[in-house]
């Protein structure tokens, strides 16, 4: 593939699950990485330690709560001050436990502020996050957006409402960023997983019947993983994927056409 030595990964939510293994995935091929974390400074310190030490890269860790949007802004402020360019930007960083209750449950049991949470978390991030990665992105020529999304929003998954609901909402709007930010040499996509086997996943009631369903469904009889996902987020971002904007890419093994 081409050669991404140099560049700038900005990715949200990277201490573990599937953002650790994308932003090492751009690490093992020489990209820069600026990626925040929610709460445990110490991992993320660690981690970027790691990743310096093995990949000869450089890599900072920020805080961030995605649900203050108004914290997007002064976080790539502090990323300016330590990487001289941003080329990509990976919207990952999700929520669970406390925050959506009330946006995790059974149709007649949502609540306003669960389902309001996610939209923050996932949409307004989204949004916000690409406002500020753009403005860097034009005056290095250009650059590749990615946000992640599921295939909740295409099939039923039990208590996953609020999530699939705004899984679609995401891919909506990244459809109208890609046309709009175009003329800026900009292409934005989205990731579309099934179930793949995180903490994040674990966190559900019905993880074991989730994980037993998924198996049974996947053309390929397995759960996805971490890996799965970074490989189609990296792809996006190559020159390889120079002609693709405004799409959503489903990686799922299957699971959605059995």
């Amino acid at each position: 593939m081409s050669d991404m030595k140099g560049k700038t990964l900005v990715i949200t939510g990277a201490t573990k699950g599937i953002g650790k293994a994308i932003a090492e995935k751009f690490a093992k091929n020489g990209v820069n990485i600026a990626f925040t974390y929610n709460s445990n400074e110490e991992v993320a310190n660690g981690l970027a330690n790691e990743w310096e030490s093995k990949y000869g890269i450089k890599a900072r860790s920020y805080p961030l709560n995605i649900l203050e949007p108004d914290e997007f802004k002064p976080l790539f402020e502090a990323i300016d001050a330590d990487f001289d360019r941003v080329d990509f930007f990976v919207s990952n960083a999700m929520i669970y436990g406390r925050p959506v209750v009330g946006g995790y449950g059974k149709f007649m049991r949502l609540k306003p502020k669960g389902l309001n949470n996610i939209h923050t978390a996932t949409v307004n991030a989204f949004v916000v996050g690409t406002q500020e990665a753009a403005k860097r992105m034009e005056k290095v020529g250009g650059g590749a957006v990615v946000t992640m999304s599921s295939t909740g929003n295409l099939i039923y998954i039990e208590n996953y409402a609020g999530h699939g609901t705004n899984k679609a909402a995401v891919e909506a709007m990244s459809r109208y960023a890609a046309v709009e930010l175009g003329e800026m040499n900009i292409r934005v996509n989205a990731v579309s997983g099934g179930p793949i086997d995180t903490d994040a996943l674990k966190a559900f009631t019905n993880y074991e019947e989730v994980k037993a369903e998924t198996v049974k469904r996947s053309a390929l009889n397995r759960m996805g993983q971490p890996e799965d996902i970074a490989g189609a987020v990296y792809f996006l971002c190559t020159e390889e994927a120079s002609w693709i904007t405004g799409q959503t890419i489903v990686v799922d093994g299957g699971t959605t056409f059995r």
